[in-house]
């Protein structure tokens, strides 16, 4: 005899219907783009406390400066892949019916003779239009995005951003802050590097370089050398050359009160190598301190590994082996000058910085630590 047949059992269930996440209003969003020499990258994010909270964002390859070293100009198709992660870029900004934004270019479009014809090209393909900041205001910017990783501790500050065709330093003294405030005395940088109007004591900055080697500028300086080992030490001693005009460059730094922020794709790897993740983890990386010893022996470990062996690890991979040999060179460079304990990772920079200086200056943003 067949079993009895529950009742109900051949009801369809009721559906249990989440309710969908409100969408952002629009007029609380801002939007940040930073083309670079090599990446094209924006976030979408509104104000949150002393913060913000991250709505969407992109982030794409592109090798805009690719040739660039050699024929002074951007190519044909370094800017059609660009154009492609644009339009991406712009159909973020009107599904999410973005009115406040900042999109900017760098190092790449300062140098390329053809740079304005193609911020035109962008602008009739894509509608967006492009802004090619300055150097200074691209040091001030890397600055104020790695203000919540400013120590309470630190006196001396030595902010570091490692592009694709620049690397900024910015040394700034903090030692006359109150420490609960220093932090926020780098955030108010946003105005400008040489403001001295304001009510608060203020971070000085001391000297600032934009100096033109980048990851992909210093790695093509040297292509002709095939030495993997005899490359490297070449690229490191001729940045540490470019140096020569920053003006703590000679001074010996106490490590004690002293800390480096630095910011690059090349400083959170070698984070993630230090770490020994399998996968790259933002949440592990970003504020994580390292020593000028630890940091030698993830460099020492990438050249015993060679570049077979770097295309084989899944943190690098072999689109950034080389350009990660470059930006360890510089990292190396700059640790040789200004050895510390406490390196701390930024993941983060342009974008967050663009940022933190619209909210900044609109005023949306909470008073209070970060």
């Amino acid at each position: 005899m067949a079993p009895k047949r529950p009742k109900g059992a051949g009801a369809f269930p009721k559906a249990v219907e989440s309710p969908a996440p409100a969408r952002p209003d629009p007029d609380a969003l801002y939007a940040a783009l930073d083309l670079g020499t090599n990446s094209c990258r924006m976030l979408i994010a509104q104000p949150k406390g002393s913060g913000f909270h991250v709505v969407d964002s992109f982030s794409k390859s592109v090798q805009l400066g690719a040739g660039l070293e050699r024929t002074g100009r951007l190519s044909r198709a370094s800017m059609a892949r660009t154009v492609q992660a644009l339009r991406i870029c712009q159909q973020k900004l009107k599904r999410n019916k973005v009115r406040r934004m900042r999109l900017v270019a760098t190092e790449a479009c300062r140098r390329a003779k053809n740079s304005r014809d193609f911020i035109r090209q962008v602008k009739r393909e894509t509608g967006l239009t492009l802004e090619i900041i300055q150097p200074e205001e691209e040091a001030r910017l890397a600055v104020i995005s790695c203000a919540p990783l400013v120590s309470t501790k630190t006196d001396q500050l030595l902010v570091v951003d490692i592009g694709g065709g620049s690397t900024e330093l910015v040394w700034i003294d903090i030692s006359s802050v109150p420490r609960r405030d220093r932090p926020a005395a780098i955030m108010r940088l946003h105005n400008g590097f040489h403001t001295s109007d304001s009510p608060f004591p203020a971070a000085k900055v001391v000297d600032w370089i934009s100096v033109p080697l980048g990851v992909a500028t210093l790695r093509d300086q040297f292509n002709d050398v095939e030495d993997d080992s005899a490359r490297f030490a070449l690229m490191s001693w001729f940045f540490e050359e470019n140096l020569a005009d920053f003006a703590p460059y000679k001074d010996e730094q106490a490590r004690a009160g002293f800390q480096i922020v630095g910011t690059s794709g090349t400083v959170t790897t070698v984070a993630a190598s230090h770490l020994g993740l399998k996968r790259y983890d933002r949440t592990k990386v970003d504020g994580l301190r390292m020593t000028s010893d630890q940091i030698d022996k993830v460099i020492r470990g990438y050249l015993e590994l060679g570049p077979q062996g770097r295309r084989r690890d899944p943190r690098i991979g072999d689109d950034r082996q080389a350009l990660i040999m470059s930006g360890s060179a510089i990292l190396q460079a700059l640790l040789r000058c200004w050895p510390t304990d406490r390196l701390s990772v930024a993941d983060r920079g342009l974008r967050e910085g663009l940022l933190y200086a619209q909210m900044s200056a609109d005023g949306v943003l909470e008073d209070g630590p970060f």
